[in-house]
């Protein structure tokens, strides 16, 4: 049997009883030291804490601390230190809270038993406590975490519902956690609370590390105050206090789990709230979270299924249907031709379906469709009919359409050459037209080249229907190069900031595994162009920049205020040239000619500051 050191300086350490070789000794050495510990008031307690800390991190799944009295001896060591505050300030015992409750949470993640033992020892109210902010922002993030795990499981749940403020808790942080870390901690470098400090980087960082990890956390905090609040948006009777308008059009801005990937965010929790028609209400209800949703529908984020399922519940039900369909069904609509995504296959069937079954309903519903809405799904429907009578046709017929919509796309080059962008985005249409719907790799072509036309007319939301159109298109979906970057530069333009980095990122992700010369990334550089865009789009959706702003961070049109967090890029980014990105089939001596019809563009654009650093890219074949 191994001997416990005689030269260790605390009685009864903790480390001392866990070397102990004899398992029942040991175990009976930890049951007395739990039942101890928050009673003593001898310096050092913070370090076996937080070795339960890294224990719970690493071995969440471990019962031998669970029976043995963990989460008795955390809760006592949590309300010791709400209510002595002298204890509290003592030594290193600042730490012991955060510790304590990130406890709880670890080990009450994944096993439901442990999680209804955790209830048992009583540590709800406490982490309530925390949650309301007793202490600070730090304990909140852990305080909200080991909640969400608690509330995940339906015999814990009614025990976290009991305490009828934590959904107002949640849903408040959720809505300020960002603004909280960053004027409690971000901010003012010199106000920093030195625990906080220790506890984002283990000691081992500088300011810069600091304001990192900050950003991180504060992340994980509106995250976990989000998925907290997710499992209240499955029980209906919570759905009134949830869906207030006020948090329901903040939702969509909330990317949350920017450092969780597991994390739906605020999309995910307008997913679970859509499900159920007490919650489609007020979401109908509120136009520009139907924009947003037509907007991450369609993008390149992860989470693009959740919102096209959110827009087809709200179709599918009548009471929302007539609010909503005339903002989603061109958004579905340019979407129709997705095969899958992820999990979800057939999806571009179920859309169709659903927005055929909308448009010839019966009754009053019909009457609220708009006739732009209502031509729009007529030109799905037409389009569906045509691969059906295209199945009929014998080859050479469609070989015939095939050649004639090569030769009008190849006309439509040369208006795009010559200066007329009108023209030859007419000419793609008719192109569009004659081309048979199983040629999938043609129709994409032309519905990005018509996109890079819109974009030179001036018409964003035209090039990301259009831009869009191609990347379903595409096997696998939201994978085509150059209609990503066509729609980054689009929604751009509209200063929809967090897709248009989206796309530019995916874009760059698919110029480094491209085969194509023009495309692929040369000496393994990523493009100019396209870091310009992304740190531009980066320094817009920074994490505290509407807090920072709200506290003078950001500097003002007066230039008063102090720049804090990625530091601003004013100059202006453009997109590549022909020889940057593509020549799309076009002779070499063929990029002066259209050097020229982009400075005679420039010259006669009405509203210079839209297209300006704007390079035209040249038209691509169907190589």
């Amino acid at each position: 049997m191994d001997k416990i050191p005689s030269d260790c300086p605390y009685p009864g350490c903790f480390f001392c009883v866990m070397k102990e070789g004899n398992p029942s000794k040991r175990r009976t050495s930890i049951l007395k030291f739990f039942r101890e510990l928050p009673a003593q008031d001898d310096d050092g307690q913070v370090l076996p804490v937080s070795g339960l800390w890294n224990t719970a991190m690493a071995h969440p799944n471990d019962p031998e601390f669970i029976n043995l009295g963990i989460f008795e001896c955390m809760t006592a060591l949590i309300w010791k230190g709400l209510k002595n505050r002298l204890w509290l300030s003592h030594d290193q015992n600042i730490y012991i809270p955060y510790y304590a409750a990130h406890i709880i949470g670890s080990y009450s993640m994944n096993v439901e038993e442990f999680a209804e033992r955790a209830v048992h020892a009583g540590v709800i109210p406490p982490l309530v406590e925390l949650l309301r902010g007793r202490l600070t922002w730090v304990e909140q993030r852990v305080a909200v975490r080991a909640l969400g795990h608690l509330a995940t499981y339906s015999s814990t749940f009614p025990a976290v519902a009991s305490h009828g403020e934590v959904l107002e808790l949640a849903i408040q942080l959720a809505s300020s956690s960002l603004e909280i870390v960053y004027s409690h901690f971000y901010q003012f470098v010199d106000r920093r609370i030195s625990y906080h400090c220790d506890l984002l980087t283990r000691g081992m960082g500088g300011v810069e590390m600091e304001s990192r990890k900050a950003e991180e956390w504060a992340s994980q905090l509106q995250c976990w105050s989000l998925q907290l609040i997710n499992c209240f948006a499955f029980k209906p009777e919570f759905l009134f206090d949830i869906c207030k308008p006020e948090f329901l059009v903040k939702l969509p801005a909330m990317w949350g789990g920017l450092v969780n990937e597991n994390s739906p965010a605020g999309i995910g929790l307008l997913h679970t709230i859509c499900q159920h028609k007490l919650g489609r209400g007020p979401v109908a209800n509120c136009p520009g979270v139907i924009e947003a949703l037509c907007n991450i529908a369609r993008s390149s984020d992860d989470w693009q299924y959740m919102a096209i399922d959110c827009l087809l519940w709200l179709l599918e039900d009548q009471s929302t249907s007539n609010k909503v369909i005339d903002k989603a069904a061109p958004a579905l609509t340019d979407l129709a031709e997705i095969s899958a995504l992820g999990d979800h296959k057939r999806l571009g069937d179920i859309i169709v379906n659903v927005l055929q079954e909308r448009c010839q309903a019966q009754g009053t519903a019909r009457n609220y469709i708009s006739s732009r809405t209502k031509e729009q799904i007529d030109e799905l429907l037409s389009s569906r009919q045509r691969i059906k009578w295209e199945k009929n046709m014998p080859k050479e017929d469609l070989q015939i359409k095939q050649a004639a919509a090569l030769v009008v796309k190849l006309e439509g080059n040369s208006l795009f050459s010559s200066g007329d962008i009108s023209g030859a985005a007419s000419k793609y249409s008719e192109a569009l037209a004659l081309c048979p719907m199983k040629s999938k790799k043609e129709r994409l072509v032309l519905y990005s080249n018509r996109a890079q036309c819109y974009l030179l007319l001036q018409q964003p939301l035209a090039a990301i229907s259009d831009a869009t159109r191609a990347l379903c298109l595409h096997n696998p979906p939201n994978r085509h190069a150059k209609s990503l970057w066509r729609r980054a530069q689009a929604y751009d333009m509209l200063g929809l900031v967090k897709e248009s980095l989206l796309d530019a990122i995916l874009f760059i992700n698919e110029c480094s595994q491209s085969n194509d010369p023009d495309l692929s990334l040369r000496h393994n550089k990523v493009p100019d162009y396209a870091e310009r865009l992304v740190k531009k789009q980066m320094h817009a959706a920074w994490l505290f920049r509407e807090a920072a702003i709200k506290h003078g961070g950001i500097p003002t049109e007066d230039g008063s205020g102090d720049v804090y967090g990625p530091e601003a890029d004013d100059s202006e980014w453009e997109t590549a040239s022909e020889s940057d990105v593509e020549n799309g089939g076009q002779e070499a001596d063929d990029n002066e000619e259209n050097d020229d019809i982009r400075k005679d563009m420039y010259d006669k654009s009405t509203t210079k500051d839209l297209v300006r650093g704007y390079n035209i890219l040249l038209t691509e074949d169907a190589t």
